[in-house]
């Protein structure tokens, strides 16, 4: 098969379009034909080589497609299905073939599948960080930063579907504001600008002094979730003594983790994105690039100036 390979560890030109041995799906696995493929901030770090997997590697943590053969023991998804799918745990989503856990894959019910590919990372990821993680309730405040990327799109959608109260988004540039409101924030200001009101809520996937600034800003009782660290600071020490004296909580969240450690929790959470999508709730913004552009997309990722999703059309 046909799929997009990292040699050797580098920069975004070491990925490579190579034929491969198609993966074939073992117990409780499902092998899908992708159609597309999300490209997101963790490729970036296998294809850098922050995530230890072995050389050569297909990446890819998100698909879309239909079901091509399933593994014994797997039942309800029957070769053709239209699916959407995690394949965060062994990643292989670069490729015309993947393989993933049955647990990990979802029925589409309308949806299209160039859309569906950008929402399995993203959007379950937003679901479980304010749900599981943060444990919103109704009528809480919420802080996104990185708010007009993919999954801070998904953030502000999913906060509001979850009963937030008040909504506010960092981008780091004018130019995306007009994006970040669209996803449904009350107000879009940037990153580095002056907060006078305090989150319930606050959601970091950028790191360094965003990170600092997420702790001050919360409200006591407040709840701060580390979902990555995108700008590549150095890492923010946390005092506990401060979280004891000023009622307050940091958790990290990471899907490849999870979704390893919990399938069936993460597919619940996959399932309630999907549906989602396909009721009006989540909009989905998403621009799409053949799969041979793949060094192109990390570039623009890296480079902090996307806003929604890029998609591979494998």
């Amino acid at each position: 098969m046909r799929a997009v390979v990292i040699p050797e560890f580098g920069a975004a030109g070491v990925l490579r379009v190579a034929d491969v041995a198609a993966p074939e799906p073992g117990p409780g696995e499902v092998a899908i034909d992708v159609a597309y493929a999300g490209a997101n901030f963790a490729e970036i770090l296998y294809r850098r080589g922050l995530v230890d997997v072995p050389l050569p590697f297909v990446p890819g943590i998100e698909v879309a497609g239909r079901v091509r053969a399933t593994g014994p023991d797997v039942v309800g998804l029957a070769p053709g299905t239209p699916v959407a799918a995690l394949t965060i745990v062994d990643g292989g989503g670069y490729a015309e073939v993947a393989v993933t856990s049955a647990e990990l894959v979802v029925p589409l019910d309308g949806l299209a599948a160039e859309t569906a590919a950008g929402l399995p990372s993203n959007g379950t990821t937003a679901f479980l960080a304010l749900d599981r993680v943060a444990r919103i309730e109704p009528g809480e405040s919420v802080l996104v930063h990185a708010a007009a990327g993919g999954v801070g799109g998904m953030l502000g959608q999913a906060a509001r579907l979850l009963g937030a109260g008040r909504v506010v988004g960092t981008v780091g540039s004018p130019a995306k504001f007009e994006t970040a409101r669209a996803f449904g924030y009350d107000e879009v200001v940037l990153r580095d600008a002056p907060l006078a009101e305090r989150f319930d809520v606050v959601v970091d996937m950028v790191g360094g002094p965003a990170r600092r600034a997420s702790l001050d800003l919360l409200a006591p009782m407040g709840r701060l979730v580390v979902l990555g660290n995108a700008s590549g600071a150095d890492d923010v020490g946390v005092p506990a003594n401060e979280l004891w004296l000023s009622n307050k909580t940091v958790s990290g969240f990471n899907m490849a983790d999870f979704a390893a450690r919990f399938p069936a929790e993460a597919g619940r959470a996959l399932r309630r994105a999907v549906a989602a999508a396909a009721g009006g709730g989540l909009r989905l913004v998403h621009e799409t690039l053949p799969l041979d552009a793949a060094a192109e997309a990390h570039r623009r990722i890296e480079s902090g100036s996307t806003t929604g999703k890029l998609v591979l059309a494998v």
